[in-house]
């Protein structure tokens, strides 16, 4: 009994893939679509280790070894205890946390230059271990946006950024292994359609020689009438009624 090939796409913390997997069932629903869920950091050796086939993950990746595919880029925000000074404000610049702690975890996925405020003691070892010191009111994270939402809690909230570094999602899979599958994916996260696709899900186009209508003979004109270069004659006009006058009285 043979069974039928299956595609794996890893994803990352934050990365939301079913909108893309919901196309994939419709389009190829005899191809199961594994979705494997990778730490934030693992995201480019669970694809050189081949664990799956593809993978959407946040740049950057080794362009010698991976094809990659920019996606979207992520809005970065400073996650903080309601009770903060900075909730009263609409958005935040980096120059407004000069006198915080903000925590730099191992897991990072900004790739901050210069991290602003003050360095915390120690570096927490994951994103979620920094949102508990954040809850703790030790200090402030500044992450991707889809990261805050996702490990939200009720007791902190999150401004925009405007002026720190932003995270980049994309497609990304090994250069050697692009197959139909993953051709079939590309097309899904670009919107082609399944005629215009490239992979498997593709359908061949028609012979334009079976195909093509022959074109219909315009109908023919209607002979115009010409016009006489001669003049019609001017009808005759109708001579004047004779004035009828007061008969004279004769003498």
């Amino acid at each position: 009994m043979q069974v039928n090939p299956s595609f794996r796409l890893a994803y990352v913390p934050g990365v939301t893939p079913s909108k893309w997997a919901r196309v994939w069932g419709e389009r190829l629903p005899d191809v199961p679509l594994d979705l494997v869920a990778v730490p934030a950091a693992d995201g480019e050796r669970t694809l050189r280790e081949g664990t799956a086939d593809a993978g959407l993950v946040r740049l950057p990746v080794d362009r010698d070894v991976l094809s990659a595919i920019p996606l979207y880029t992520e809005t970065t925000v400073v996650v903080f205890p309601k009770d903060h000074w900075l909730a009263a404000a609409d958005e935040v610049a980096l120059a407004d946390l000069a006198d915080d702690v903000v925590f730099h975890p191992l897991d990072d996925t900004l790739g901050w230059t210069d991290l602003p405020g003050r360095p915390a003691i120690e570096r927490p070892a994951t994103t979620a271990d920094a949102i508990e010191l954040v809850a703790a009111n030790v200090g402030v994270l500044l992450v991707p946006q889809s990261l805050a939402r996702l490990h939200h809690r009720r007791d902190l909230t999150y401004r925009t950024v405007a002026d720190a570094p932003q995270s980049q999602i994309a497609l990304s899979w090994p250069q050697e292994q692009t197959t139909d599958l993953v051709e079939e994916f590309i097309g899904i996260v670009r919107g082609r359609t399944v005629n215009s696709s490239r992979g498997r899900g593709a359908t061949p186009a028609d012979d334009p020689k079976k195909t093509a209508q022959p074109k219909k003979a315009a109908p023919p004109r209607k002979p115009q009438p010409q016009k006489s270069g001669q003049q019609k004659p001017r009808p005759k006009p109708k001579p004047a009624a004779a004035k009828r006058g007061k008969p004279k009285r004769r003498s």
